[in-house]
């Protein structure tokens, strides 16, 4: 598999798999229960992955092809 699916592959796993191990409420991040602060994060990281993802996309140097 290519570096690009492997980036997109990780949100999925943090979100879906981890979402089981942080399932906490005593420990609060930013004011929130620990699995809500958990998935609030994982949103911000995905947007982050899917920017690099975007820039690695040989696809996306091609410019604007009408």
């Amino acid at each position: 598999m290519s570096l690009i699916k492997w980036l997109a592959l990780i949100p999925f796993i943090g979100l879906l798999g981890g979402t089981y191990f942080a399932n906490k409420v005593t420990p609060y991040i930013f004011g929130m229960p620990f699995l809500l602060g958990y998935c609030v994060i994982w949103v911000v990281i995905t947007t982050v992955i899917m920017v690099i993802i975007y820039k690695l996309d040989p696809r996306n140097r091609e410019g604007d092809v009408q």
